[in-house]
């Protein structure tokens, strides 16, 4: 019996887990091509390149995770600082792996589009956990 109610609740994950995918797909592609092209286009410094392709991206994920993927009946207000405390720190957690990246697999574009990748999946697992159990959790309610 136990182990019916975790497949149910894993499979009621899917279609979230879905959701956050294709957001995450276009908020990726906004950021991910001004990281480009500062990086590489331009030789940006590739910190500098990833924070602001993440800057641009902030506002694009959070409108996308309160509508679509959370589909959130808080206000944005309240949801609006939540995200914040946890992109910010998320954010420092990107860069940390993106310059631990880039000292290990050295200089060269691969290797920065290598980095900025690495860095990208850090911040996306910790802001979908953190989404989805703090900022835009569901309302508890009363047995």
């Amino acid at each position: 019996m136990a182990a019916l109610a975790l497949d149910s609740r894993v499979r009621a994950l899917i279609p979230l887990i879905s959701r956050f995918g294709l957001a995450g797909l276009i908020n990726t592609a906004v950021g991910y091509a001004i990281i480009t092209g500062l990086d590489v286009g331009l030789h940006v410094d590739p910190n500098l390149a990833n924070a602001l392709g993440y800057l641009a991206g902030v506002g694009v994920g959070f409108i996308l995770n309160h509508s679509f993927v959370f589909k959130s009946a808080a206000g944005r207000r309240a949801t609006g600082v939540r995200y914040l405390a946890v992109v910010i720190p998320a954010f420092l957690l990107n860069q940390a792996v993106l310059t631990l990246a880039g000292i290990v697999l050295g200089p060269g574009a691969v290797q920065h589009m290598a980095a900025q990748l690495a860095g990208m999946a850090c911040y996306t697992i910790t802001v979908f956990l953190a989404c989805r159990f703090w900022v835009f959790r569901p309302a508890v309610r009363a047995a």
